[in-house]
């Protein structure tokens, strides 16, 4: 059995449609990532499957328990770190954590917390003092307190600088580790990438792909990109009639997407080659800043929900 799940998952607010019709299963010890646009509905769903909103359709089990009925069981099992944690007034990072593990049967030893989350040094400090990053370690270690089965991870490392979220990866990856089964949402296509066995990627209410990042690039960003500046312009129509070339954007930059990297490589710094020179004008053209890269889950975050800003 799943440790999670969703079938046919419905929110609604009013006219407007948060979650419509989420399907998806988690397995036992896996890292599950949730990636897309702002208001895609990652949140909603995560706060349906731990009991915090009530689903208008569809059905639930995490840990095999319906999250309708028995909600208060599957709190009991499962760790939340929400995207801001709100904490009393001048608590200290040692009370806040003392707080949390009162209100379960069982928590792990307060000592055991802030040496694995390296809090030692702060334990004495008000949360409020403390840095985003240390501030992220101390909500996740909150989510842990019960020593739970399943850990929901809303954006954990927004707003960190890079050397915070690499400390922040370590922590999920520690966790998995103890044989947790993590569900996280997030917008770091790279931390998607380098955490999760799979990942869902959610658009409109909707789950438009699901694998693993691997077979997700495969998928809907093969091949290989290859960019440059060039500061005279580029003649697009003679560049996409080179060998080797599936298509060809000049947006600020110029890429191209090819199957071939050797064979269009060699094509675009022949210094004989006549699209080097623009129809028309003859205008030579620079190269400049070249750059060469597999496909990522940016780029199918890309193609799956578009370039335009969500409002």
């Amino acid at each position: 059995m799943p440790v999670i799940d969703a079938r046919g998952l419905v929110k609604r607010y009013g006219d407007l449609v948060a979650v419509g019709g989420i399907s998806f299963s988690v397995e036992s010890g896996e890292v599950f990532g949730m990636l897309g646009p702002n208001g895609a509905g990652k949140t909603t769903t995560l706060e349906m499957l731990e009991g915090l909103r009530r689903p208008d359709a569809g059905t639930a089990t995490v840990l095999g328990a319906d999250v309708v009925r028995e909600a208060r069981a599957i709190k009991a099992r499962i760790g939340v770190q929400l995207q801001a944690t709100a904490l009393p007034p001048l608590t200290r990072v040692r009370e806040a954590i003392d707080l949390f593990g009162a209100l379960f049967p069982t928590c792990r030893p307060t000592e055991e917390l802030l040496k694995d989350f390296d809090l030692e040094a702060k334990a004495g400090t008000y949360a409020t003092e403390l840095s985003g990053g240390q501030m992220q370690r101390l909500s996740i270690a909150l989510a842990l307190v019960n020593n739970p089965d399943v850990v929901f991870l809303d954006e954990p490392t927004t707003g960190l600088d890079p050397q915070a979220r690499l400390n922040i990866w370590d922590v999920i990856e520690g966790v998995r580790q103890r044989g947790k089964t993590v569900v996280l949402t997030t917008h770091n296509m790279e931390e998607a990438e380098r955490l999760c066995a799979r990942v869902a990627v959610v658009d409109h209410g909707s789950i438009v792909a699901l694998d693993t990042p691997a077979s997700l690039i495969s998928a809907h960003a093969p091949g290989t990109t290859i960019d440059f500046d060039a500061p005279n312009g580029v003649d697009a129509q003679r560049l996409a009639g080179l060998d080797g070339i599936d298509k060809v954007t000049a947006n600020g930059r110029v890429a191209v997407t090819t199957r071939a990297p050797e064979r269009v490589l060699r094509q675009l710094l022949d210094p004989a080659a006549t699209w080097l020179r623009r129809s028309g004008d003859g205008q030579e053209v620079a190269i400049r800043d070249l750059r060469v890269r597999q496909g990522t889950l940016e780029d199918v975050f890309i193609a799956l929900t578009g370039r335009s800003l969500r409002t």
